[in-house]
């Protein structure tokens, strides 16, 4: 399980956390903090961690925000809210999504068929040591509770980017000129074997060929560094990153 994880600070107040196998951010103001995604469930002491690394506390936490209800970006936050009674948001459609009304993830059989691929035994194992395989809801999560900016540190706009999953948003923090993408479009992944502005293999994909349709609302935002939930962050044109990426998946 991860216990640590490497913490930049990429904008005034914007923290990029890369854990093993996937990434977070976090938006302070003052000693207030939103959460963006939430890694896997085992992640639970490398979130907290990554927060007190910043000067604030677990509890300073206001809301967590998912990018979408895979088991890697929601997995420590039922422990908040729990522990710290913090809400948790998305879209209506990917909030019946955390609630389990639907799944749209990869399974072990998807895993399975590709495990002949050069990295994903050694991730594989990793993750379900971090908890990747428990069956999980979200019961408390609710939508945004309001259209356009969200009254939380960062003030970070949904942009609803739905592709990857039915539901799934990134969201922009126009102050800065940062756009955090969480699957939608990623700069590397565990199991890839490329770098730089990418789609992620399609086996995560809940309907081939959705993930190009969801980098559409990204490429008109005013923003020139990408935040994303897998690989390091991406200065330059969002416009150009989307093009590269189209033409850009792992397999």
């Amino acid at each position: 399980m991860a216990r640590s994880a490497e913490v930049r600070e990429v904008r005034d107040g914007v923290f990029h956390v890369a854990g093993a196998d996937v990434n977070w951010i976090l938006l302070r103001e003052g000693s207030d903090v939103t959460l963006i995604d939430a890694g896997y469930p085992g992640y639970v002491d490398a979130v907290e961690s990554s927060i007190r690394s910043i000067g604030s506390r677990p509890e300073d936490v206001r809301a967590i925000l998912l990018t979408h209800a895979h088991i890697d970006h929601m997995g420590t936050v039922n422990h908040f809210h729990d522990r710290y009674a913090t809400p948790a948001y998305l879209t209506p459609t990917e909030t019946a999504h955390a609630h389990r009304d639907y799944l749209e993830q990869a399974g072990e059989l998807d895993v399975a068929k590709n495990i002949w691929r050069p990295g994903v035994l050694g991730w594989s194992l990793r993750i379900t040591r971090a908890g990747a395989t428990q069956k999980m809801s979200i019961p408390h999560a609710e939508p945004f509770p309001n259209a356009g900016a969200l009254d939380l540190p960062g003030a970070p706009v949904p942009v609803e980017t739905a592709g990857h999953t039915s539901g799934h948003c990134a969201y922009h923090l126009p102050n800065v000129g940062a756009v955090i993408t969480g699957d939608g479009l990623v700069t590397g992944h565990s199991i890839s074997r490329i770098s730089g502005p990418q789609l992620l293999p399609a086996m995560f994909e809940h309907t081939a060929g959705g993930s190009r349709l969801g980098l559409h609302p990204l490429e008109s935002l005013a923003a020139d560094v990408i935040l994303p939930g897998h690989g390091a962050p991406h200065e330059g044109s969002i416009a150009e990153a989307v093009a590269l990426a189209r033409e850009r998946q792992a397999w």
